[in-house]
């Protein structure tokens, strides 16, 4: 996912998972139910109390009918059994991505401006804009965040993640 410019985190338990979810936004989250520590059902059903408007793709090795329900029913948005293929991953995401953000639509247009978000070509009056990928991210997370006021917090979380801890200032973001 990351070579596909994906930015990821990973939490390996499931206090890491819950403290992260109820700390930060993440537009999806990819969700195994069989944590060392806890039920990742129990995750899910925080995470459509606290933010139901993220999306969340279940991976399991539980492949019975009952368990994808069960996670359907919870709120999951798609629900994929190991193994898979990584291009099926990808696709998945991808669509659950459109479906949340975009309202199913290949393109996000703002604008003459428009954006393709899987393959980060961008647009200025039918003209390409080459951009580096913080650019990218930052182009699309205002597009995406239209009419709402972003504090620089947020933008520096948007851009840089955990890393952003690491900053003495944000004004470089």
């Amino acid at each position: 996912l990351t070579r596909k410019k994906t930015k990821c985190e990973t939490a390996y338990s499931f206090q890491e998972a819950e403290d992260r979810l109820l700390s930060f936004e993440y537009d999806i989250v990819l969700l195994d139910i069989m944590l060392p520590d806890g039920n990742g059902l129990n995750i899910l059903k925080v995470l459509k109390q606290i933010r139901p408007e993220t999306g969340v793709l279940i991976i399991s090795a539980k492949n019975a009918l009952d368990d994808k329900v069960n996670g359907l029913e919870l709120g999951a948005d798609d629900y994929l059994t190991k193994p898979f293929h990584l291009p099926e991953l990808n696709a998945r995401l991808n669509a659950i991505y459109r479906r949340r953000k975009f309202q199913g639509q290949k393109t996000i247009e703002f604008q003459d401006i428009v954006i393709n978000p899987e393959t980060h070509d961008v647009t200025v009056c039918d003209k390409p804009l080459v951009l580096t990928l913080k650019e990218y991210e930052l182009l699309l997370f205002f597009v995406t965040n239209k009419n709402r006021v972003l504090t620089k917090q947020s933008i520096a979380e948007h851009l840089w993640g955990d890393n952003v801890d690491f900053l003495d200032s944000f004004d470089f973001v």
